[in-house]
């Protein structure tokens, strides 16, 4: 348990995390904002045309449940293209980072991918997860360090937009990655990034994922401690794939916490 220190009268809170963590690291789509369903959808309708022009009107359509959550959540984007593709025994060729949106290569696909989303985002904004935000808050407050770990190339600006931005003394994302070459999940690199940054081992580290492939990095990269976040009924998948523990939000992890 880790007490809220301060002088004041209110009941302190108390995190529901074993004693040896001094880090928080937290996955941002599904676990501190509601951008998740956004992303679905734009891999969705990203997905479907492609389908649509190879396939014609009789194409099988993406999932958004389960295409979504078994080959593209938590990957980076053309990672995410290429699984999709290899669930369906599809190639293509890889093209360069710049391809446009319309091109058929994994580049082109995941640059639609990210262009709908960032219309989505300005057309929807970016909402939060309440539970998440008083659970950082009490971690911060309970002098335990945070960083953001995202495979997303957008972060910064998905935290800005959400009014978060400032909870987190660090963020590892896809610009981050692509800098200093760091594999995204399942392998742990990101995470072992922040945690380096944050200045403590990874045992001393909590993970905090919605993402089958984060719940792997989690245990491939021998954190202290695995959260899984239940926001779809994967919480099965989730302790199969790494999780010590799930929980449906964060404020779960509260004592006394009231929603």
């Amino acid at each position: 348990m880790h007490p809220v220190p301060g002088g004041d009268k209110r009941p302190m809170t108390k995190l529901k995390l074993p004693d040896v963590v001094r880090a928080c690291l937290f996955d941002l789509d599904g676990v501190l904002t509601r951008t998740a369903v956004v992303h679905a959808a734009a891999w969705k309708e990203t997905f479907d045309a492609f389908l649509r022009r190879r396939d014609g009107d009789g194409f099988r359509p993406f999932d958004s449940a389960h295409d979504y959550d078994e080959y593209v959540d938590g990957l980076p984007r053309a990672d995410g293209v290429r699984s999709f593709l290899a669930s369906r025994g599809i190639e293509l060729p890889e093209g360069a980072e710049d391809d446009p949106p319309e091109k058929d290569t994994v580049h082109g696909l995941g640059n639609r991918k990210n262009a709908l989303v960032l219309e989505k985002i300005r057309e929807q904004g970016v909402a939060v997860y309440p539970g998440s935000v008083r659970f950082v808050e009490a971690v911060r407050a309970a002098g335990l360090r945070t960083a953001v770990v995202s495979s997303s190339a957008n972060c910064r600006d998905v935290l800005i937009a959400a009014g978060i931005e400032h909870l987190f003394e660090v963020r590892i994302d896809g610009v981050v990655a692509a800098e200093r070459e760091l594999p995204g999940k399942p392998h742990p690199d990101t995470f072992l990034e922040a945690a380096r940054e944050l200045r403590v081992g990874a045992g001393e580290a909590a993970v905090f994922e919605d993402a089958l492939a984060g719940m792997e990095a989690g245990r491939a990269g021998g954190f202290g401690h695995v959260v899984g976040v239940d926001r779809v009924g994967q919480a099965e998948g989730l302790r199969k794939h790494g999780a010590d523990i799930v929980v449906g939000d964060l404020a779960e992890l509260l004592e006394g916490d009231a929603a």
